[in-house]
Formats: C-alpha cells, structure tokens, sequence
C-alpha cells in the first residue's frame, strides 16, 4: 500500500487495536483463476507464533481453502474508521478557499501465510474463540454449549478453520494529521455535528500540537 511517513503507523498495539475493534477482514488470495477475496471476521491470537496468527472459518463448501492450498501466501484487510472531508470543514478555508475534498480513513495491511485446519478440535477451538470475542458484549453470552451437541457438531463439519501465520503487519492512519491545529479541530468538530465519533475519536489519537 502507498504509506507515506506521516500517515504510517509503526505502534504495533495500534495496529492490533484496529483489527480488534474491526474484525471483519478481506482475505486475498492468488489463485490459478486469478484474485479472490472473501470477507471474514478474524480473531487475532497475539501470542501464537512470533507474530501472532489471525483465526477464521469458512463454509466447506467456499473452495478457497483447495484452490489457494495451506501455505499459500495471502494479504488480510481491515478496515478502521473512515469517512468523507468536505473542505467547508476547514476554517482556513474562508481566506484562502486552496482546499478540496479527501477522505480521512484507517487501514491495516496482514501478509502471511494461509494454514488449512480440517479437524474437528481446531474447527471447535477456532469458532469458540470468535463466540467468547464477540459475546463478551451480551448480558447474558450465548455459549457453544448451549445449542444441542447433535446440531452442533453437524454445522460444525460444514465448515473449515483456517489460520494465517503472520510475517508483516502494516497499518495507515490518514487522518488529516498533515493539517494546521485549525483546520483539523475544524474537522474533527464538524465530524462530531454530523454524528461521525467513531472518525473523530481516532483523529484525536493522532491529533498534531500547537
């Protein structure tokens, strides 16, 4: 990805952050017919390997896991906070009117290496991972013990674990760090008027001084 200096993210917790608060990942892959993509909510395990590995499934019948092959390397999206920036939400704007729209997003970048999981202690280890992760928020979590063992264990052969073995982790924040404080509280004030606090919050984990 294009990663100009002031936009990269080099805190490794920042980049483990994104993709917990944004699980829902793109797995690209390369295969005989060309690129493929299949959007996944992914689990990240920090302490498996020396980089971590994210945890997913897919149904059986989704060939991927055949046509791309265990390690096969991949690329895995995530997508953070994002939204439009109109140049009226500059105050500079009114004096010299040398602005235009952008976007302000956050993006995090996992190559690595596709691992195939065909058995049902993986399969089982993996779903109850993602069930425990998401969950967690309920007043009363919904447990994998509490659907029927039969049924269970019947959805469960229909679908394959699969891990990616971390190698490289890059992440991209633009988020109009490169602007005057003016014009950027400006943004952020205006994307707090519109009901965007998720885009607001993280410019303000990037804000400049003075």
């Amino acid at each position: 990805m294009y990663l100009p200096a002031a936009f990269a993210v080099p805190e490794l917790d920042e980049l483990h952050r994104i993709v917990r608060e944004h699980p829902l990942g793109m797995l690209v892959t390369q295969g005989a017919d060309g690129l493929d993509a299949n959007h996944l909510p992914f689990e990240l395990d920090t302490d498996a390997g020396p980089h971590g590995v994210l945890l997913a499934h897919v149904a059986r019948a989704n060939d991927v896991w055949q046509r791309v092959g265990d390690g096969a390397q991949v690329l895995v999206v995530f997508r953070g906070a994002q939204g439009y920036v109109s140049p009226n939400w500059y105050p500079s704007k009114a004096l010299t009117h040398r602005h235009v729209p952008t976007w302000n997003y956050e993006a995090v970048h996992v190559h690595g290496r596709l691992r195939v999981r065909d058995d049902g202690t993986s399969v089982r280890r993996i779903v109850a991972r993602l069930t425990r992760r998401h969950e967690a928020r309920e007043p009363r979590p919904w447990k994998m013990g509490d659907a029927p063992a039969e049924y269970l264990d019947a959805l469960l052969k229909m679908i394959i674990g699969i891990e990616v073995e971390i190698e490289r982790i890059e992440g991209k924040r633009k988020l109009s760090q490169n602007r005057e404080p003016g014009d950027f509280a400006g943004v952020v004030r205006a994307l707090r008027d519109s009901g965007q606090e998720e885009l607001a919050r993280a410019m303000e984990r990037v804000a400049p001084r003075g």
